[in-house]
Parts: structure tokens; C-alpha cells; sequence
């Protein structure tokens, strides 16, 4: 039997890159993304299935599930890896704003892993995979939002994994540096223009000064990983909040 793999945020970047890695290993995946164009082509590809839904709704998490397990009879493994980014002084971010990042990043990853549950204790075999970010694990001023939904998903990972043990469920969080990804390309642009230097200059003095290795994750990189923490092989690996910085945190 195939293993179901339900990935968020699957229309482009790490999403993405996950979709095929899990494809070409073999799984049924199943894309979630508000770009119904771009997920629906790649699902195509693939040969698998998408789901548009907007997971920052309740509503939205439940009919992904719904409908994944309308399609495949259960679900395997659950990537949480949409979100975005809005960046502003904490005294000028919108509320509405904190609301959406919270809504998108941290409770529909609750929610989906939450719908998901009761199939994976049934499988005895389960992996619930938080995309996290390295600002699950320090903060960076001017992002609020997203650094708070991603610490706070850390607190979700562990949390998880205390309780999901006992039925065969690992909970692991992948937490990346900066990854070339089209929200990073736009980082870099809006970084560019801000402080009047070229993109490259951007990547090299800012995004990379606390890097050890001075370079941009691939997409691929993290897809490798994510399938790795996946498999069987790594059945004692739960819990765990794991870097993924380039060094980053090294100092």
C-alpha cells in the first residue's frame, strides 16, 4: 500500500520540492495551496491529487483532510509547511495581519495535525513534519508575527511527540535558514531596494553574516531531510526542533 502524504503551502519552494521527493519515492501525494493554477499542474505531474483550501479557516484544514481521506481512506504523513511572511516594526503591525500569520502558521498546522491523528493512531504509523524556520529558534527584529507562529510551532512539535509516541507517530520540526525559495527571492528584492545594494550584495552581508556557510539552501535540500525524517529509518527521531542554519546557531 502506497503511504499518503498531505503536504501544505505544496505549489512552489520547500512545499514543492517535498511533493516531488515523496513522489518519486513512491508515496500518494496529496498538494494543498491557494494557487489552484500551479497546484493543480504540478499534482498533474506528479500523479497525485490538490486541494485548494485557505488553512488559515477552520473550515479550510477540515475539508483538506476530509478530502484527503475521502480519496486515499487514511493519511501517513502531514507536512505543515505553508506561511509567508509581513514584516514591520511591532507598534505598526496590523492586527489583522498577526491574526492571518498565527491563523495560517500555527493553529491550521494544530488543526491538521489534530484531523489527522485519529487516521495515523489507526495506521499504528504516522509522521507529522513541522516546516519550522531558523526563527523557530532565535528572533530577528521587524517579524513579529511569523517568529512568534514559528516558535510557538516548535512548542506544537514537542508537545505532539510526547503524546504521538505510544501509537507510532513521530512529530519533527525542520528549522532553515534562508532557502531559495520565490518568498526569499522577494526578501531579497524588498532588501535591495531598502538599502540600496544589489540582490547579490543582500545575500552576501545580510541574509549570510551569521552563516558559516555562505550560500542559499536549495529547496531540494530540505525535501532530502523532510524524507529522511519521514521514513522508517528515523522511528526514534521525534520531538526535535532541528537546525538546518548553515551554522547559524553555531555561535
Amino acid at each position: 500500500m502506497k503511504r499518503v502524504a498531505l503536504i501544505t503551502g505544496a505549489a512552489s519552494g520547500i512545499g514543492l520540492a517535498i511533493a516531488e521527493r515523496f513522489a518519486r519515492d513512491g508515496c500518494a501525494v496529496v498538494l494543498a495551496d491557494l494557487n489552484e493554477k500551479a497546484g493543480r499542474e504540478h499534482a498533474r505531474r506528479l500523479g497525485g491529487s490538490f486541494v485548494g483550501a485557505d488553512l488559515s479557516q477552520r473550515d479550510g484544514c477540515r475539508r483538506l483532510v476530509d478530502e484527503t481521506l475521502e480519496r486515499h481512506g487514511t493519511v501517513h504523513i502531514l507536512v505543515n509547511n505553508a506561511g509567508y511572511q509581513h514584516v514591520a516594526p511591532l507598534e505598526e503591525f496590523p492586527e489583522d495581519e498577526w491574526q492571518r500569520m498565527i491563523g495560517l502558521m500555527l493553529t491550521a498546522p494544530f488543526l491538521l495535525t489534530r484531523y489527522c491523528w485519529p487516521a495515523m493512531k489507526r495506521e499504528k504509523w504516522g509522521r507529522v513534519l513541522n516546516i519550522g524556520s531558523i526563527h523557530a529558534l532565535i528572533a530577528s527584529p521587524f517579524k513579529v508575527g511569523y517568529v512568534a507562529a514559528k516558535h510557538g510551532l516548535v512548542g506544537l512539535t514537542r508537545t505532539a511527540a510526547l503524546e504521538g509516541g505510544a501509537h507510532g507517530i513521530t512529530v519533527n520540526a525542520i528549522c532553515p535558514a534562508y532557502v531559495r525559495t520565490p518568498l526569499v527571492d522577494h526578501q531579497i528584492a524588498d532588501q535591495a531596494k531598502a538599502n540600496r545594494m544589489s540582490p547579490e550584495g543582500v545575500v552576501q552581508k545580510i541574509m549570510l553574516e551569521p552563516a558559516a556557510v555562505k550560500r542559499l539552501i536549495e529547496p531540494a535540500e530540505v525535501a532530502d531531510y523532510a524524507a529522511y525524517l519521514c521514513s522508517d529509518a528515523a522511528g526514534v527521531i521525534t520531538g526535535a526542533a532541528l537546525a538546518m542554519d548553515l551554522g547559524w546557531t553555531a555561535r
